[in-house]
């Protein structure tokens, strides 16, 4: 299966805008492109019952019951951004190509282009 690329990155501010945990605030921690899911940060917390378990090198793993965050579809969150006056905006994402001085192994520069994402309300580079 093909790879797919998101329009959001781990560490990313995103607000929810669907799903029972609707409206809420947070950030990003892990992606998983392929499936085209992310995890937010306190969003979609599920409880698991663990059994207390012990590894063969005599470690033991706690038990109870534990709360995690469960991945959601990456299309029911949106990215947010900070305006010129700092309140926090919903935006889409674009992408801008900029003209860039590259350096060979060898030491000669050439004029490149570097990808950035930009923020489509505010146009400020993300």
């Amino acid at each position: 299966m093909a790879q797919h690329k998101l329009h959001v990155r781990k560490g990313d501010r995103v607000k929810v805008v669907a799903g029972k945990d609707k409206g809420t605030v947070g950030e990003i921690i892990a992606v998983d492109p392929a499936n085209q899911r992310v995890t937010v940060e306190g969003v979609n917390v599920v409880k698991r019952h663990r059994r207390e378990t012990q590894t063969q090198a005599g470690r033991r793993t706690e038990g109870g019951i534990i709360a995690s965050e469960a991945p959601i579809h990456a299309s029911n969150v949106q990215l947010v951004v900070k305006d010129d006056e700092g309140n926090e905006v919903v935006t889409r994402v674009g992408h801008r190509r900029d003209e860039v001085t590259k350096r060979r192994p060898d030491g000669t520069e050439y004029q490149g282009f570097r990808s950035v994402r930009i923020a489509r309300k505010t146009g400020k580079e993300i």
